[in-house]
């Protein structure tokens, strides 16, 4: 966790003026701590000439064990300014998501997608927090953001959470995970390829990713951690499914339904086989659902109000959906060649005696009836299935189905992580290589302030009667020489990403031109960010 490197030097001060003699402490402190209306000293000097003035009458010994505290105290100073120049901002994730957190909880935290762009802005006006994303769905919703310090971007992003949502943050913390860096990078990779999801390898969380992306661009503060990030996520959703074909086979009872009348139909009739679904609630309404998602475009679903049916015609509007009463029901199975039920009556809708002298269907579809019966207790009466015509599975028949294809996507979910790995180490290897950008942007300003005193002193021994085509050639040797000797450097410098080998070495080429010219300064990146946006967030004030 960054720590601005002022504020520790005077903390550490305060802490060596305790050494001081107990006789002249009072004094000590009138001596070396400035007034507040003072201008604070800033350098270590400034804080020797008083330490010495506070113990002036101690003896010989203590002085000496004085002068090296300040020793100490000024090679705890550099180590510190090295490790904050050093330091590099933190991709974080602060997430409830529906394996942690109730829906009413998660229900408040929720942000449309409209007030997307609108939360970036908030989120990166904190002054810890650089970049942003929001990934709301109706099973998760998971804050990404770029943390210039770890602990005070999760605080701070807690309490904008708190403060939209009217949840306590005490509520809010006993629900939250938090992942850092490479654990929140494979946690959305993760997410993006449907492993995190309640059915796995399911597609709708990669068309929300990408929906992420396509809100995000030209976002003040979805900048390029982030969105490299989530672009990278994109990816990595498309090769799982590509390589494993994990979203392939039913995991839930209503899919199941869909797959195993597909599997016993002729695969000849899969385009013209008659429709029918009983019951228009939850269970019908995901039955009608993968249906269309396997290529039906044509049903008629019967029940007993016409409403929930107008509901899902709304929502399905390329598909030909005609409503029944419960009154045509039976009418209805005559004329189907798959009868889906699922409706929440406790005693059959079908027995023997209802459907043996149903008009038969034909051989196109394979010569049977078949009922998939959902419904807890069933609709179908387990006699109907004594008719030579009529083939009856009820739910026990799909947890078989749901069971094997459960097993093959959890083979196929090993494979993933093995890709999610791959794909992980190569976004950390791009996201480090973007460590010696500022190195590159240091190493030409310096040649640059260089060239320029260099070019001037020049100029200045030529005399003032030089004609502008010499002091154009002049300026144009300074800068051929200047760029031909960074060359070298500079190709040193720059990596892709690709090879772990080539990106170690591109690092420790970095340090080595940083240690040579000097490049770092005693103030990070990091803490030049954070004091910009203080000062930039009391200014709206």
């Amino acid at each position: 966790m960054a720590v601005a490197t002022s504020f520790s030097g005077a903390k550490l001060e305060a802490l060596l003026l305790k050494c001081c003699s107990s006789s002249s402490a009072n004094a000590a402190y009138s001596l070396c701590v400035p007034s507040s209306k003072t201008a604070k000293p800033t350098k270590t000097a400034s804080f020797r000439r008083a330490l010495v003035r506070c113990d002036a009458s101690a003896s010989p010994n203590a002085i000496l064990d004085n002068a090296a505290a300040v020793s100490a105290l000024e090679q705890l100073k550099t180590s510190a300014a090295d490790r904050y120049t050093k330091e590099k901002s933190s991709i974080v994730v602060i997430g409830l998501s529906v394996h942690t957190t109730p829906v009413e909880m998660r229900e408040k935290l929720a942000i449309p997608e409209a007030e997307w762009p609108r939360a970036i802005g908030e989120l990166c006006g904190l002054n810890h927090i650089e970049e942003a994303a929001v990934l709301s769905t109706c099973n998760r919703m998971e804050i990404y953001v770029v943390a210039l310090s770890q602990h005070r971007g999760v605080k701070e992003v807690t309490e904008w959470m708190s403060k939209t949502s009217g949840i306590p943050v005490s509520e809010l913390c006993q629900h939250r995970f938090l992942l850092y860096n490479k654990d929140a990078t494979q946690h959305l990779f993760e997410v993006s390829a449907g492993l995190d999801s309640l059915v796995l390898g399911e597609g709708q969380i990669l068309a929300q990713v990408k929906q992420v992306v396509k809100v995000g661009q030209g976002v003040n503060g979805f900048g390029r951690n982030i969105s490299g990030l989530f672009k990278h996520a994109i990816t990595v959703g498309k090769r799982v499914r590509a390589e494993t074909n994990i979203a392939a086979g039913a995991v839930s009872v209503s899919s199941a339904a869909v797959e195993l009348a597909l599997m016993k139909l002729p695969e000849t009739s899969h385009g013209n086989a008659r429709m029918l679904v009983i019951g228009a609630g939850k269970m019908g309404k995901l039955v009608i659902k993968h249906l269309v998602a396997k290529g039906c475009t044509k049903m008629v679903v019967v029940n007993r109000s016409e409403e929930r049916v107008a509901e899902i015609r709304e929502e399905l509007k390329d598909v030909e959906i005609i409503y029944k009463p419960l009154s045509e029901m039976l009418a209805c199975v005559g004329e189907a060649d798959v009868v889906f039920t699922g409706t929440a009556s406790e005693s059959p809708l079908f027995l023997k005696d209802d459907v043996k002298d149903l008009p038969s269907v034909s051989q196109g579809v394979g010569g049977c009836r078949l009922f998939i019966d959902i419904s807890v207790p069933r609709n179908v009466g387990s006699c109907v299935s004594d008719i030579e015509s009529v083939r009856v599975y009820n739910v026990d028949d799909l947890k078989e189905v749901v069971a094997a294809n459960k097993e093959d996507r959890l083979r196929k979910a090993m494979e993933a992580q093995a890709i999610i790995g791959e794909e992980s180490q190569q976004f950390e290897a791009w996201r480090d290589s973007l460590e010696t950008v500022p190195t590159i942007k240091k190493l030409r300003a310096y040649a640059e302030r260089i060239r320029v005193a260099e070019l001037e002193k020049c100029l200045g021994k030529m005399g003032d009667d030089i004609s502008k085509k010499t002091r154009r050639a002049v300026d144009d040797l300074s800068r051929g020489i200047v760029n031909k000797l960074l060359h070298g450097p500079m190709q040193h410098l720059r990596c892709d990403g690709s090879d772990s080998r080539t990106l170690t070495e591109t690092l420790e080429n970095m340090h080595a031109l940083n240690r040579m010219f000097s490049l770092e300064t005693e103030i990070s990146v990091l803490e030049q960010k954070i004091r910009a946006k203080v000062e930039q967030n009391h200014s709206d004030n």
